[in-house]
């Protein structure tokens, strides 16, 4: 006998805070200055923020904040300015050009437009620091990227979280 299961219910979201979006932005940037071990193996939170958002809110969102946010890491992390501002703003230019796309795929497949996001956006600034005179760091700094696109459905529900609506069925109501 199938027994029939009935639909998970969708949540309607309630329209994105800026204030969420700006604080999102702070936390990533701190977690990336944070101390690493081996800075190489870390995912780039920043640039999977960015990705998020740029998902997600494409009309608040958008090639200026990926500019900005990568001068910031580059002044925070020292490195040659300009490389995660480029990196960035093609990965906020990648992103809100498959951000219909990417929402009506599982979280699964989402994960994975993400990660050939995030490693494009590696491949640029490892170009970019190559055509500086540095050397070629190696295939492990594409660690960092996989280990960020398997962060991605942990990092939607948690962004996620200020927007959900109670489930509390009103019957007057009619949506």
């Amino acid at each position: 006998m199938a027994v029939k299961s009935e639909p998970r219910p969708q949540h309607i979201l309630l329209p994105v805070r800026v204030t969420t979006v700006v604080a999102s932005f702070a936390l990533a940037l701190f977690v990336n200055f944070l101390p690493w071990r081996d800075p190489a193996l870390a995912p780039d939170f920043v640039a999977l923020v960015l990705a998020f958002w740029c998902v997600r809110q494409p009309r608040l969102v958008g090639l200026g904040i990926g500019w900005l946010l990568g001068l910031l890491t580059d002044a925070g992390s020292g490195v040659l300015l300009g490389q995660h501002a480029l990196a960035y703003s093609m990965l906020a230019f990648g992103a809100l050009t498959l951000s219909r796309r990417i929402q009506w795929f599982p979280m699964t497949q989402q994960a994975l437009h993400v990660a050939l996001l995030l490693v494009a956006a590696q491949m640029v600034a490892i170009v970019v620091r190559m055509a500086a005179g540095a050397d070629f760091p190696g295939w492990r700094l594409l660690v960092g990227p996989l280990l960020g696109a398997a962060l991605w459905p942990v990092l939607t529900f948690v962004l996620l979280i200020p927007q959900r609506r109670s489930v509390e069925i009103d019957k007057t109501r009619p949506i």
